[in-house]
Order: C-alpha cells, then sequence, then structure tokens
C-alpha cells in the first residue's frame, strides 16, 4: 500500500513537471508575442507603446503581490511548553510564571515557573466524565497568587440526567476539594453540548455559557429552560437582581444573560470597548461570532445558516425580526473552541483581532475588528492539530491548546535574532 501510494505520488509529480514546462513554454511564447506586438505598435504610435508598457508593469505588480506569503506564516517561533495531556480543555498562566491546564478527567496539570510538572487530582462530587463533559474551563481568583483559589466549569451527575456547574477550590494538599457554588436547573440525557466558558465581569458577576444538549435545541427559545443560554450569577450562586429576565431567586429565567445559543465555547470581553464576544458552534455551517447584549436572543434553532447532519433543512430563516444576526458566521463550519482579543504589540500585525481556535479546521484564524464585514485569515499556519484552547500571553506571545488524548501547550512567539533570549524581548 506505501509502494502504491509513492506511486502515485511520484506520477503526480511527472504531470506536474510535465504541466509546469508547458505553462513556462507558454509564458515565453507570450512573452514573444509580446515583444513582435511592441515592434509593431512602435512602428505605428509611441502613445501605444507606453500604454502597452504601463498594462505589462501593471501586470507584473500584480503577479508580485499575488506570490507574497500570507501574513504570520513564517516569521514566528513555534515552541512547545507542555505535552502529553489527556483531554485538556482550558489553560490559564500563572501570574508567579507556569501553567495550569485543565484535564476532562478531573486534573489540573500545573508547570511552574521551574518548569516542575505537577499533576492535580480535584474532589469533584458527581464529576461526570463522558462525551465532551467532565472537567472544563478555569480562571484564577484575584488573588491566586496568596490563596491558590481558582474557579471551575464541569458537568456533574450520570448518562440518564448530567448538568453544567460552577465552583471553586484552592489548589492546596493531595486532593484538593471543589465547592459547587452553581448548577444549571435544567438536566439532559445526552453527554455533549455543554458549552462550559466562564467570564468574570468587573462587577464581580459571572457569565457562563451553556449549551443545548444537542436534542434539546427548541429549549434554547424557552425562558424556563437553561440550556442554549448565556447566564449570569453572583460568585456564591444567586442571580443578580438586574438580569435581563429576573422574576423570582430560583426561577431559571433570572438568571438568563442571552438566549439563543446552540453550543457557544468562546467567550471574552474587550478591554478596551467593553464588547463581549461569543463564538458558538452551528450545525452543518453557520458557526457564529456574536457580540453579546443583555436580554438580546441570537436566533437557534429558529434563525440559522447551518443545515442538519442528516442534510435536512433545520429553519426557513436567516433572519428573523426580534433576533440578532451574527456578526460573522462559518459556513462550511470550523467548529470555533475559544476566542481571545489581541491587543498586544509583539505581533503589531495582529492588534485589534480577535484570535479564534478552532477544532474542525484544526487552524487558528484572526478576525479584525475594525472592518465591517469582519474579514478572517488564517495564521500559524504550521498548526494543523485541532486547537481546544487560544490565550494570549504576559509576553505578548500567542498560546494555543491542542485538543485529544495527547494534547500539548504550543507558544507562537516573534522571530528574534539570534542566539537572544526570549524572555529579553519584553
Amino acid at each position: 500500500m506505501y509502494s502504491s501510494c509513492t506511486d502515485d505520488n511520484t506520477a503526480y509529480n511527472k504531470a506536474q513537471h510535465k504541466s509546469y514546462n508547458f505553462m513556462l513554454s507558454c509564458q515565453v511564447q507570450v512573452v514573444d508575442s509580446l515583444i513582435d506586438m511592441c515592434k509593431a505598435l512602435h512602428q505605428r504610435s509611441q502613445k501605444l507603446m507606453l500604454l502597452l508598457a504601463g498594462i505589462i508593469s501593471l501586470f507584473g505588480a500584480f503577479c508580485a503581490q499575488a506570490d507574497d506569503p500570507p501574513p504570520l506564516t513564517g516569521n514566528f517561533h513555534q515552541t512547545q511548553i507542555a505535552g502529553y495531556l489527556a483531554s485538556p480543555w482550558a489553560a490559564v498562566e500563572n501570574p508567579l510564571g507556569g501553567w495550569l491546564i485543565t484535564e476532562r478527567g478531573g486534573t489540573i496539570i500545573e508547570y511552574t515557573n521551574a518548569g516542575q510538572r505537577l499533576e492535580i487530582p480535584l474532589q469533584i462530587d458527581l464529576l461526570y466524565v463522558a462525551g465532551q463533559g467532565g472537567l472544563l474551563d478555569i480562571v484564577l481568583a484575584d488573588d491566586f497568587t496568596e490563596t491558590r483559589r481558582v474557579y471551575l466549569s464541569f458537568s456533574v451527575g450520570d448518562d440518564s440526567e448530567n448538568y453544567l456547574a460552577f465552583g471553586t477550590a484552592k489548589l492546596v494538599g493531595d486532593k484538593p476539594e471543589v465547592q459547587r457554588l452553581f448548577t444549571v436547573k435544567t438536566a439532559k440525557d445526552t453527554p455533549v453540548h455543554f458549552g462550559g466558558r466562564l467570564l468574570k465581569l468587573a462587577d464581580g458577576t459571572w457569565l457562563m455559557t451553556s449549551g443545548d444538549g444537542f436534542d434539546y435545541r427548541e429549549q434554547a427559545q424557552q425562558k424556563s429552560s437553561m440550556l442554549g443560554k448565556v447566564l449570569r450569577f453572583n460568585e456564591d450562586g444567586s442571580a443578580p437582581l438586574n438580569n435581563p429576565f429576573y422574576t423570582t431567586p430560583d426561577a431559571p429565567q433570572s438568571y438568563i444573560y442571552t438566549l439563543g445559543h446552540r453550543n457557544p465555547q468562546g467567550l471574552v470581553q474587550d478591554p478596551e470597548s467593553g464588547t463581549i464576544w461569543l463564538n458558538e458552534h452551528g450545525p452543518d455551517g453557520g458557526d457564529e461570532i456574536n457580540a453579546l447584549e443583555a436580554g438580546n436572543n441570537y436566533g437557534w434553532p429558529v434563525v440559522t445558516l447551518g443545515m442538519d447532519y442528516s442534510g435536512a433543512k433545520i429553519s426557513p430563516f436567516t433572519h428573523y425580526d426580534g433576533m440578532v444576526d451574527p456578526v460573522l458566521n462559518w459556513t462550511p463550519s470550523i467548529a470555533p473552541s475559544s476566542v481571545v482579543v489581541y491587543q498586544d504589540s509583539a505581533f503589531p500585525e495582529l492588534a485589534n483581532h480577535l484570535l479564534v481556535s478552532s477544532l474542525k479546521d484544526q487552524a487558528l484564524y484572526a478576525v479584525a475588528l475594525d472592518q465591517n464585514p469582519m474579514s478572517t485569515m488564517q495564521i500559524f499556519a504550521t498548526i494543523n492539530e485541532r486547537l481546544r484552547d487560544v490565550i494570549v500571553g504576559r509576553d505578548g506571545s500567542v498560546y494555543v491548546l491542542t485538543d485529544g488524548e495527547r494534547g500539548r501547550l504550543m507558544r507562537f512567539s516573534p522571530l528574534r535574532a539570534e542566539n537572544v533570549p526570549e524572555h529579553s524581548l519584553r
């Protein structure tokens, strides 16, 4: 089989070589024809000769632009920071140096600033590890360096009844215990579409994305359900009184910040504009980036640009009055998994961009915030792995966490002169 593939490649290369020679021959003939044409035109009209020269000059400039490499495909260093990670989901940089990485099985892997690898198994009551569930996101407390407190999202329950939850733990001792602070009130029996991304707001409240459970997509439009929503709660798990649909303390709708989502996994706030950006998985097509505003309905499944995996149409609507259209959609799907805002000077060409990691496309995308409509470009083209998370480090480098049973954390940093260590660049 390997020999056959090699023969196919050889034949392909020969065909390519013949094609190249043919194209070169055609180009020579074209140039000869142009020369003959120029001679004839010179005899007839000097003005036409100048016009032709201008056209050839413009053609040459166009060819030069077409041959320019796309941005950020070769002007960076790629370094592995951590490896042998078992289904990692999120990574966060330690202010003292090093990294903390969640594994869905319930363990936090810590790399210290001295390069030591520590495994911290957590004690999470009823942790549900199946499908896309398990230990998910991690956010460090503001006083982490003193307390080692972290905040986490994770799934609990079993195959017949499981929930997304939010909790906290101090990473001290042999097996730190996670205190559950908030649990989504709507049960589901599917091990997928949990959402689970966390964002702490300036007022001390939290946002957490909650997926639609795949089989419960109609509940994304129901205020009596917490599925298919972005939820907002206080640190103690109570519902803020100023939430857009607040009624009574225990009502599911009292926790809803936005609704009409499918499986949102990227959530970030722009520190300059204050805009909250969310990305989410569509079905077969229709992946989205949305700008969140409290109380808005983002359409799923009434509005979608995607199709069902069976090929059937989910909805006839690509727009519906009272529902907010995405700022950007990807069709075909890229399966966006996380998002950050880049405003650093280390990669000046990325300033004022969203960086979006993707699972299906195995790529990292930069989305321009200063363009309408937004434009996207693939960056760091050497990746070619399913990406679970993207982080901007304190050094301005871009860090990506790959997905799967042998995940790794990689750093993409600017080129530097030989014999100049990276830490001296900042």
